[in-house]
């Protein structure tokens, strides 16, 4: 994939590392023009794309469009990182190895951000890509499990509404969620 500050295109290609991909590659190798919300253009191989089930939709309603996908709830950077995803998920279709499969989307994750899984994860179901959505979703369980409250709402962004008071009165009453907590 290339990209650049002074050019908003940004492309992708897919490897194939099998004759038997390369076959089914060199038939589909249409490619399919997706744009994002922040006008960024994705040209994706017609098998990646497929992958989201928002853009098949769109080609089944109007099957001889063969215009750009305008993707408007999603932005660039998480975009093209869904995209590596597929592009892996593709090959386990190929050669159906749970193992592996599990290996390389826990490797997926590892090499993410916190903020980078809460990013994709919105992205993921608007493109209804489920076994992304599952992915992610255990990752941010895994990685907020035990984590004090302070922690998860440093993870997700989210401010503090509760006065010192409403909050000492809220550890009071639930204690039982305070307790075995990891630190942070």
């Amino acid at each position: 994939m290339s990209s650049s500050a002074e050019n908003p295109t940004l492309t992708t290609e897919i490897t194939t590392p099998s004759t038997e991909i390369a076959t089914e590659t060199a038939q589909s190798a249409k490619k399919i023009t997706l744009k994002t919300s922040d006008d960024q253009i994705f040209e994706v191989e017609e098998s990646v794309a497929m992958e989201f089930a928002t853009v098949k939709s769109f080609f089944e309603d109007a099957p001889s469009s063969t215009d750009t996908v305008p993707l408007p709830n999603v932005p660039a950077k998480p975009f093209s990182q869904v995209i590596e995803f597929c592009k892996e998920q593709i090959k386990f279709k190929a050669n159906p190895d749970e193992t592996e499969k599990k290996k390389s989307n826990s490797e997926f994750v590892k090499e993410k951000t916190n903020e980078d899984l809460v990013e994709m994860i919105p992205v993921a179901n608007y493109l209804e890509i489920k076994d992304l959505l599952d992915v992610l979703n255990q990752a941010v369980a895994d990685r907020i499990q035990n984590r004090s409250v302070e922690y998860v709402r440093s993870f997700f962004g989210i401010d503090n509404d509760f006065t010192s008071e409403e909050e000492a009165l809220l550890r009071e009453e639930h204690a039982w969620a305070f307790e075995d907590v990891d630190e942070d």
